[in-house]
């Protein structure tokens, strides 16, 4: 068997270690005689493996007894409408920074509930950067203030945590959680979808203040109450399973890296190596602005989009997959997260050098 090196930007890689530990597992989760998957979620089993999880996602991120932590379904694109239902509470407008697609997306949706202050945008610049706290219009009587810390499809990654005065600060994590240590206090709500950096599609990992838990806006379905969840251990309905039991060997993973502080300086010498090898060309070039250059997502171009189509061939002949850029941009994208190797970054470096000398 050989495994590619896929920079698929999700679903994603998932370490191997965790994968061959799920396998090992599959069958017989520690002599119970049934995979993690067909155990019920209330028994004690199980629910001794849901437990582990949470407890080893908020070690990892230093998550504070001031969050609650939420395993839900729906994707993160659910919580476009979730994070209005649930913090709105009487206030009539929230303020959003507009990024990129996925912006684009929470605000269109948050539209349906409330009125929308676009407090900033780099839309005019083809969302090639992300804007200075000096730019944000902020609106002190905001429910929220709503943005994308990466951009998964422009590649575009703020380089500072915004400062709103108190008023509670959302952040759609999904392709940059877990990829460095983060100060959660600072932050009111932070969703991502699992199939980027925590395991595979299906889960939706929610890390809530638990003081803006229970004043939804009226005709709130009960399973888009956070306080459902919360009140539930996120288990009001069945949860996605072994997606949660994967996670968990994520997150346990994670720790026998050396949590999150080695994790992050292995993802900038990734990422920089990347950087390094599109900059040192004048047959490739990155369009994002230098210090908001994403450390998961790197977009990048060809002198000439005619080879395209070769470069993706010959790529995938030595096990480099899925680097195909979004149909929105074009050109090429690595995703480059937790789970890729130094390896994979490696040998995509050489063989752009090669593609460079054969073709440019």
């Amino acid at each position: 068997m050989s495994r590619v090196f896929n920079f698929s930007a999700g679903p994603a890689m998932v370490p191997q270690a965790v994968l061959e530990k799920a396998q090992s597992e599959m069958l017989d989760w520690h002599g119970t005689g049934m995979s993690s998957m067909e155990m019920s979620h209330r028994g004690k089993e199980y629910m001794s493996i849901a437990d582990k999880a949470m407890a080893d996602l908020r070690d990892v991120m230093a998550i504070p007894d001031t969050h609650e932590i939420l395993f839900l379904q729906g994707g993160a694109s659910s919580q476009f409408a979730m994070v209005p239902m649930n913090l709105l509470r009487g206030k009539k407008s929230a303020d959003y920074i507009n990024t990129g697609a996925w912006s684009k997306k929470a605000i269109a949706e948050a539209k349906r509930y409330c009125d929308v202050n676009i407090v900033a945008t780099t839309e005019e610049g083809k969302f090639s950067s992300a804007p200075s706290q000096a730019e944000l219009k902020l609106n002190p009587d905001a429910a929220y203030v709503h943005y994308t810390p990466n951009e998964t499809i422009g590649g575009v990654e703020f380089d500072y945590i915004p400062e709103t005065n108190g008023v509670p600060l959302v952040a759609d994590m999904s392709s940059t959680i877990l990829s460095r240590p983060i100060d959660v206090s600072k932050f009111a709500v932070i969703y991502a979808g699992a199939q980027k950096n925590i395991g595979p599609a299906g889960l939706t990992v929610v890390i809530v203040r638990k003081d803006l838990i229970g004043e939804t806006i009226d005709g709130t379905p009960s399973m888009f109450d956070y306080k459902t969840h919360a009140d539930n251990g996120s288990m009001s309905n069945t949860p996605p399973t072994y997606a949660w039991y994967l996670a968990g060997l994520v997150f346990d993973w994670i720790k026998q890296q050396g949590g999150l502080t080695a994790v992050a300086a292995i993802n900038e010498r990734k990422a920089g190596k990347l950087y390094a090898a599109i900059d040192g060309s004048d047959f490739y070039a990155n369009p994002v602005a230098i210090n908001n250059r994403s450390w998961m997502n790197v977009p990048f171009t060809l002198a000439d989009a005619e080879l395209d189509k070769v470069f993706l061939e010959e790529a995938a002949k030595l096990n480099l997959v899925t680097l195909k850029g979004h149909r929105s941009v074009g050109g090429m994208r690595a995703s480059i997260y937790n789970a890729m190797p130094e390896a994979g970054i490696d040998a995509l470096v050489k063989f752009m050098a090669e593609f460079e000398k054969k073709h440019g």
